[in-house]
C-alpha cells in the first residue's frame, strides 16, 4: 500500500495527541473508571488505525467515490472509523474521568451517521451494483 505523506501525517496526528492525553493524565490511582476508559480506549485505538492504514488513500473529509475499499476491517465494517472513533472518545473520556463529557457523544453520533449516509449515496452512485453487495454484506 502506498501511502503519501498527507495520509501519513492524518494517522500520525491523532495518535500522538491522544499519547501525550494519557501520558499527562497517567497518574494513581488507578480508578474503576480509567481502567474502563483505558480498556476501551487502547483497542478501540489500535483498530480505528488499522482501519486508517486499510482506507489508505481513499481517505477524504467530503464524500468521494475514489477506490471501493473491502478488504482487512472494511470486510465486516462498512464504516470503521467512524465505530472505532466512537469507542476512542468514550474511552478518553472516561480515562480522563469526565464521563460527563459522553453526553457529547450524542452529536458526534448524529453527525457520523449523516456522513455514513451521505458516503453510502456517493458510493452507491458510483459503484453501483457492487457497491449495494458489499453494504449488503457488511454492518454500519
Amino acid at each position: 500500500m502506498n501511502l503519501n505523506r498527507g495520509v501519513i501525517l492524518l494517522i500520525v496526528v491523532p495518535l500522538v495527541g491522544i499519547a501525550v492525553l494519557v501520558s499527562e493524565f497517567a497518574h494513581s490511582p488507578w480508578s474503576p473508571l480509567r481502567l474502563a476508559g483505558m480498556f476501551l480506549l487502547f483497542p478501540a485505538l489500535a483498530l480505528l488505525t488499522l482501519a486508517r492504514f486499510q482506507l489508505g488513500n481513499s481517505f477524504s473529509v467530503t464524500p468521494r467515490a475514489k477506490n471501493l475499499v473491502t478488504h482487512g476491517i472494511y470486510s465486516r465494517i462498512r464504516n470503521p472509523i467512524y465505530f472505532f472513533g466512537s469507542f476512542v472518545i468514550a474511552g478518553l473520556f472516561l480515562f480522563l474521568e469526565r464521563p460527563y463529557l459522553l453526553l457529547l457523544l450524542v452529536p458526534v453520533l448524529i453527525l457520523q451517521i449523516i456522513r455514513a449516509r451521505a458516503e453510502s449515496r456517493v458510493l452507491e452512485e458510483h459503484f453501483g451494483d457492487e457497491y449495494r453487495r458489499y453494504r449488503a454484506s457488511t454492518w454500519f
